[in-house]
């Protein structure tokens, strides 16, 4: 089989732990594009941190961002949006109010999230887990339900921390009841992310297809979370990292290394080494 696309997940898969991009990815990217494949990242990064990002790897392709809310090239060059309207917004904010939790509005430009004090950690982790703060700025206000009043916001995507478990429980069936126009994606270490109706990083991957002629048996999908499950499954080739949970392991088709182990690097070379540029197979076809 000939595969056509190859979507990256960036955090526990083209990144270390520490952030980094190592350079053995980096080459491997580049040795797959020489093959005439398609790469995206698909990722609930914001797009203008995945585009730094993108930019590293020498792509300059349609990035699956916010778990598949916009996906583009750049904010003035893009295939798909969705949002969250403003009214509904609010109302997600107003019942979140009433739980433990830090909310975070995921804007395309920018972020906006509250102050409350949940866990330490989280306020830090909000700020970490969105890229280059330069990129793509923070903001911290007392009430986000004040500040919606004044001045009504869409977003893409809602970021959510929680306490503990049980909050986060009765948060999510509690907006479920309340909104089934979202889709709610639980995260791990108590986070939940609020996306539209019908947006998922599978989801992306069937509009980018859509958009490039590609279907989806002809797509690799690598990944380590619990969100990249049903794009891995659907995929042509399902790659799970050794570091992903057991739950991903069990429905890829092939487990590399972890990222700290350079596993992208290393599932790349392992299995576009043998594929030929589509250019070079219909040339032999033609002189068959």
């Amino acid at each position: 089989m000939a595969y056509k696309l190859l979507a990256l997940n960036i955090d526990g898969t083209i990144l270390k732990n520490n952030g980094r991009l190592p350079k053995e990815t980096k080459e491997a990217v580049e040795f797959v594009k020489k093959k005439g494949v398609y790469v995206t990242l698909i990722t609930s990064r914001n797009l203008l941190a995945a585009r730094k990002i993108a930019k590293a790897l020498k792509l300059d392709s349609m990035l699956i961002t916010f778990q598949g809310a916009i996906i583009g090239k750049s904010l003035n060059e893009k295939i798909y949006e969705a949002v969250i309207p403003e009214e509904r917004t609010f109302n997600i904010v107003q019942v979140l109010e009433n739980f433990s939790c830090n909310i975070r509005l995921m804007h395309e430009r920018y972020s906006i999230g509250n102050r409350k004090k949940v866990q330490k950690d989280l306020v830090a982790k909000t700020v970490l887990s969105s890229g280059d703060p330069f990129f793509y700025p923070t903001q911290f206000v007392d009430s986000l339900g004040d500040v919606l009043r004044d001045d009504p916001l869409t977003v893409p995507k809602i970021d959510v921390y929680f306490a503990n478990g049980k909050e986060r429980q009765e948060a999510a069936a509690v907006l479920r009841e309340a909104f089934p126009n979202i889709e709610i994606i639980m995260q791990p270490n108590r986070k939940m992310e609020i996306v539209p109706q019908g947006v998922s990083k599978l989801a992306g991957l069937r509009r980018l297809g859509n958009h490039l002629g590609i279907l989806l048996n002809e797509m690799v999908v690598i990944g380590d979370g619990i969100d990249d499950i049903p794009a891995i499954e659907a995929a042509g080739l399902g790659v799970a990292m050794g570091n992903a949970p057991a739950e991903v392991k069990k429905v890829a088709d092939w487990v590399t290394r972890s990222n700290e182990q350079l596993g992208v690097a290393y599932m790349i070379k392992e299995h576009f080494r043998k594929q030929q540029r589509p250019e070079f197979l219909r040339k032999l076809k033609m002189k068959r």
